[in-house]
């Protein structure tokens, strides 16, 4: 488990069965499946790659959106070079649910980079 005591946590659980990550940010939380938690990552590894493309023509103070979509998941970063938000709407594929959670500056760059560390970190 990864945590910051008063904004968000992160929590891998493979114990729990289908829904074995849990994400919570500010006073809301969501569980994701093994699956949903790996397309998540890749996504955010797709949207930082973009950031990155095109950070050095970025000036300091200058604003950003970058959006991305790749089903089930829909990603908006905002803010700058140095300093963004996420938004995810998520549409499962099977119909059972949808959710949208949003991340703020700094909890997203603080989780992003906790999530690919958890990534990287399983077999």
């Amino acid at each position: 488990m990864v945590t910051d005591q008063k904004r968000w946590r992160l929590l891998r659980d493979f114990e729990k069965g289908k829904f074995c990550f849990l994400i919570c940010v500010d006073y809301w939380s969501i569980e994701l499946q093994k699956s949903e938690f790996n397309s998540l990552y890749l996504l955010l590894l797709k949207i930082n790659e973009q950031l990155q493309n095109i950070k050095n023509e970025l000036m300091d103070e200058e604003l950003i959106t970058l959006e991305l979509e790749q089903l089930p998941w829909y990603i908006k970063l905002e803010g700058k070079k140095d300093a963004w938000s996420l938004r995810f709407i998520f549409e499962s594929q099977d119909q059972t649910r949808s959710f949208e959670m949003y991340w703020p500056i700094p909890i997203a760059q603080d989780l992003f980079i906790e999530i690919k560390k958890m990534w990287e970190s399983m077999d």
